[in-house]
Formats: structure tokens, sequence, C-alpha cells
């Protein structure tokens, strides 16, 4: 009898407790194990430097931040807005390449817009000496000229930079808007922009904000250089230069509390894109045909956003890397290359490999609450790169104390001692993206795939590599392809958690444009541009299909 009991339940519990679903919730807890490390860090005691703080420094911290947030969204508001605008609504000589020209900044990182800059405007850079050379000026003091180190510049800066993400989603939005609505504001003689473009792109509109405020507040290399202290330069600050890991997670809960806010106002954006129709396709807006002067104020409007973010910073770039002996940097730089290539290698591989098990998982085999657990896992892009260290690098040491307490110390060090630890931040941070690319090849799959598949004898392994993975090998082709441009472009955790003398290319532009010595980190920033093109070249097949 007490044999049978225990075969009928060890069939129930091979019934109940499915081996993919088991691995999917571990693989969650594993990736949200950081974050609550950090609040449990954070309930401890800083030895008073948290009053001290909260009574000195952290407003500034939060004023700072609160400043940037709001002008870079306007500034990106009205880059984006108005360059989707112009190439959607109206036709011009040069629309075709500046619909994806106007991408072209999302490839550059803030932090490398900053050090080019710095050269090309402070008072020895090739604007300010031009003009005492043309208007005959000798010292700082025959004229005024802002300081690109402040406030203002790192506005200029991110802004540049990040309005492609509200000019992606804006100039969807305007495609898709019918336009027998457009028509309607024309017979009431309205405009058509802030009577039926503007209100209807408004969801839109504040979901590209939510995810560019995101960026803000996880900027850590622009207000690095610039000297400006916000929360994320505060952990950093907190963190190695007061060595105290308590207060640096109590900030890092302060940045928390934005990070929350702005994802609750990219998904009550999302929660907001719903349109009703009568059932027909509607009919696409057909641009309106421009000469004369207005061809000239379209071209303005698209080239001051792509000068700023794109063209400057790629030219001071490449006149540096012409002047100078390219092959001898190239040499220089050539382990640094390596590095990246293989971390991000490595980085990109495990990442869509746990993000593919956990999509195909949670979609086929498990029910509602798995599917909600599998999307909260992937929030770690949200959190900032100074914030999410912390919280991994105090789950890694205690982590690292339980194996060497299980084997008796004979197994120390497995995440801290290495790359271990960076990798795993890595796929905690860019799970994100892979989890994105995976979800939405999957949503694009006839749902009745793997039922039709299970039906014709296949189980469920062998449904999954013979019919659902090859259908999938676009989407994690393309995931793949952005956890890598991710990876090499990430600067704060690579900072705080690489091994000793260990660069990546990010790392060894850092080191070098924090020393001011911008020719030499001309090249690897160089080949970071050129690698964050291949994103862009992704969002602008994307939003061709969307016509």
């Amino acid at each position: 009898m007490v044999a049978t009991f225990l075969t009928n339940w060890a069939g129930a519990s091979r019934q109940y407790l499915d081996r993919w679903l088991v691995g999917v919730v571990l693989l969650c807890g594993l990736f949200l194990a950081p974050v609550l490390a950090l609040v449990i860090t954070a309930s401890g005691d800083s030895d008073g430097l948290w009053s001290h703080l909260l009574n000195t420094v952290l407003g500034t911290y939060v004023s700072n931040t609160l400043i940037l947030m709001v002008g870079v969204g306007v500034l990106a508001i009205g880059f984006g807005v108005s360059t989707a605008w112009v190439v959607s609504r109206y036709h011009f000589p040069g629309k075709t390449v500046m619909e994806w020209a106007l991408l072209l900044p999302a490839a550059i990182p803030a932090y490398i817009i900053a050090y080019t800059y710095t050269d090309f405007f402070e008072y020895a850079g090739f604007v300010q000496s031009g003009l005492r050379s043309v208007f005959g000026w000798q010292t700082a003091q025959d004229y005024w000229f802002p300081e690109i180190r402040s406030l203002g510049g790192a506005i200029l800066v991110m802004a540049s930079v990040l309005y492609p993400y509200i000019y992606m989603v804006t100039r969807v939005a305007f495609r898709l808007t019918p336009a027998s609505l457009f028509e309607i504001a024309l017979v009431h003689n309205k405009s058509q922009f802030w009577t039926v473009g503007l209100p209807l792109a408004r969801p839109a509109i504040m979901a590209g904000l939510a995810l560019v405020l995101m960026e803000v507040v996880s900027d850590f290399g622009t207000v690095e250089y610039f000297a400006i202290p916000t929360i994320t330069l505060g952990i950093f600050n907190v963190w190695l230069g007061m060595n105290n890991i308590v207060a640096a997670a109590q900030i890092s809960l302060v940045g928390f509390v934005f990070i929350v806010s702005l994802l609750g106002l990219e998904l009550y954006a999302r929660a907001r894109q719903q349109f009703s129709g009568n059932g027909k396709p509607p009919t696409p807006v057909t641009p309106i045909v421009l000469h004369g002067s207005k061809v000239f104020i379209c071209w303005l409007i698209c080239m001051i956003p792509l000068a700023l973010g794109f063209l400057i910073p790629v030219l001071v770039l490449l006149s540096f890397v012409l002047v100078n002996n390219a092959g001898a940097d190239f040499a220089a730089v050539s382990g640094i290359i390596s590095n990246t290539l293989m971390i991000a290698g490595m980085a990109s591989v495990f990442v869509m490999v746990v993000s593919c098990f956990i999509v195909l998982t949670a979609t086929y085999r498990s029910g509602k609450w798995v599917r909600s657990l599998a999307l909260l896992s992937s929030l770690g892009y949200a959190f900032p790169g100074t914030m999410l260290a912390i919280g991994v690098l105090i789950f890694a040491s205690a982590f690292d104390r339980v194996i060497a307490t299980i084997t008796n110390g004979h197994i120390l060090g497995i995440l801290i001692s290495g790359l271990g630890v960076l990798l795993f931040a890595y796929i905690v941070r860019f799970q994100a993206v892979g989890y994105g690319a995976m979800i939405s090849g999957v949503r694009r799959l006839p749902p009745n795939m793997m039922n039709a598949s299970r039906i014709l004898g296949h189980g469920y392994s062998s449904s999954i590599k013979l019919v659902i993975l090859p259908l999938l090998r676009s989407s994690l082709l393309a995931g793949g392809l952005l956890v890598f441009v991710d990876v090499m472009k990430e600067l704060p955790m690579t900072l705080l958690l690489r091994p000793f003398n260990f660069e990546t290319l990010a790392t060894f532009t850092y080191q070098f444009a924090k020393d001011e010595m911008l020719e030499q980190a001309a090249l690897p920033a160089l080949m970071i541009v050129i690698a964050g093109l291949v994103p862009v070249a992704l969002m602008n097949m994307m939003l061709k299909r969307s016509r």
C-alpha cells in the first residue's frame, strides 16, 4: 500500500511540477533577486550617512535629475514630433533620406556626444576659435558663450540622441491616422496638426517620452563628465567615494521611485492606444507636395536635430582618427576590441537562450501568473546601471557565500572572482531586450501552431525544435544583435563590476575622455557608433513595415 501511494504521489508530482515551469520560475526569481537584495540592503544602517546626505546633497541630486528630465523631455518632444510630422505629412526633395537619417542619432551613446561637444564648443574648440578669428576677439572677457559643461549642455546633448524614441513612435502614429480625419479638419478650417495629428498621437508620444526619461535617469557618462550631481552620479560617488553601499542602496530607492513612476506613465500611455473604426482599412494619408521656401523650412527642421545628434559628433571623431595614426591606434586597442566582442557575444547568446526558454514556456505551458512573472523579471532594463550593479553585487556575494558554505570552502568566488558577475548583470539588465524580441515574434505566429504540431504526434520539445524555433529565427537574430550592441555601449555597470585589467570599448573611451585625451578615445568611440548603426537599421525596417 505504501509503495502504491508513493508511486501515485510521484506521478502526481511529475504532473503538477512541470520541470519547464519550475525552470522559468527559478530563472525569474534569479533575475528579481538583485532588486530584492537592493531593497534589503537599503533597510540597513548607513552609520548616519543617509541623514547627512538628506540634509546636504540629496535635494541637489533630486532637483538636478528633475530639471534634466523636464528639459530633455521638452526638447526631445520638440525634435521628435516636429520631424515626425514633416516626414509623414509632406513630400519634398530628400524626404526619403531624411526618414531614415533622423534615426541615426540613436546609434550614438550620450556620453560620446558629451565628449565630442566639449572639444567642439570649449574655449579652444572649433566654434569659439572661429568666432574669435572672425570678430577679432582676444580673450573670453570680450564675448559671452554658453558653457557646454552645464545643465543646459547636458539637456542639449541628451535630447539630441534620445529624440529618435519619440520620432519613431510618433511617425508611426501619424502614418496610421486615417486621411478622413485630416479632411474633416480641413472642411472646418481647423489645424490638421493641433486638432487631429497631435491629439491622436499623444499616447504614442507619452510612451516614447517615458523611454526617453528612463534613459535620462539612467545616464551616468554624461552627468559624470559634465560634473552634474544627479541621483545616478550620487549612487556612484557614495558607493565608491565613501565606501558605503547601504547609503548607496538607499539613494537607489529614491531613483526607484522615478523609474516606477515612468513605467506607470508608459503603461498608461500604451493602455490608451485604442482606436475605433468601421472595420474597413483606413485610407492612408497622401503627403502634401511642397515647393520653394517651404522645402527649405522642412530641411531646416530635420537638419537641426540630425546635425546636433549625429553629424557634428561623427565629424569630430573622424577628424581625430584621420589626423592621428589610425593604424597605430587600432593596434593599441586590438585587445580591447577582443574583450568587447567576447563579452558582448557571450551576453547576447545567454540572454537570447534564457529569453527563448522563458517566453516559449510562459506562452505554451503556463498560465497567466507565470506570464506575469516572466514580464516582471524583464524590468531590469528600466533600472539605471549603477542601481542594478549594487543589487547584482550584493546578490552575487551572498550567492558565493552560500556555495562556499555548502562545499565547505572547496568552491569559492563563482561570480565575484571573474567575469561571472558582469555577465550576470548584463543578463539581468538586457533580458528585457531579448524578451521583447521573442514575445513579438511569438505573437506573430498562428495561435494554434503548437496544438497542430502536438496533434500530429510531436511532443512539446520536438514541436519547439522542429516547428516554433525555425519560425522565430529572425526574432532570435534581431534580439541577439540588439543585446550585442547594448552591451558594447554599456558604461556604468561595466565600470563597477569588471575584473581588474579588463577593458571594453566603452570603459576605454571613458578613461581617456575623462583625462581629456579625446584623440586617443576617438577610434573606440567611433567603433561604438558604427556598431550602434545596427539597431538603427532594424528600426528603419520596422518603420517601413508600418506603411
